[in-house]
């Protein structure tokens, strides 16, 4: 059964799309610890992230380093934070966390947005690409 993701990348489900390359896609996380908390994937279904070859590896981590960079540009904080997880979706992800204190990287507290507010913030970063 394809995983949220899968059916994200495959247009069945929708996203606040941030990038996308043939390889890989970056979309808000509409659960977010903090304003753009933000989830980058490879298209390409494989559970867990040390299960990818080492190009799509590398490549995911090439593409998040881009997407955070202009994450920081675009969303004020200290710094942007790295995760991965990987126990609640079945598809190698990797999140990146505008962080203002270590709590942000909990995945305790969420922060809620409007549509509206998801829709301009997705653009404000993908404009700093």
């Amino acid at each position: 059964m394809a995983s949220i993701f899968t059916k994200i990348v495959n247009g069945k489900l929708p996203c606040y799309k941030i990038a996308e390359t043939d390889q890989f896609l970056a979309f808000l996380d509409v659960n977010p610890n903090t304003k753009g908390h933000t989830l980058c994937i490879p298209k390409k279904e494989v559970d867990k992230i040390f299960d990818l070859d080492e190009a799509t590896y590398n490549g995911l981590m090439q593409f998040s380093r881009t997407v955070a960079i202009a994450l920081k540009k675009a969303v004020p904080c200290e710094r942007i934070g790295i995760s991965v997880i990987g126990l609640e979706v079945p598809h190698a992800h990797v999140h990146l966390i505008p962080l203002h204190s270590m709590d942000d990287a909990r995945f305790i507290k969420k922060t809620k947005l409007s549509t509206e507010e998801f829709q301009e913030l997705a653009e404000d970063i993908k404009a700093q690409l």
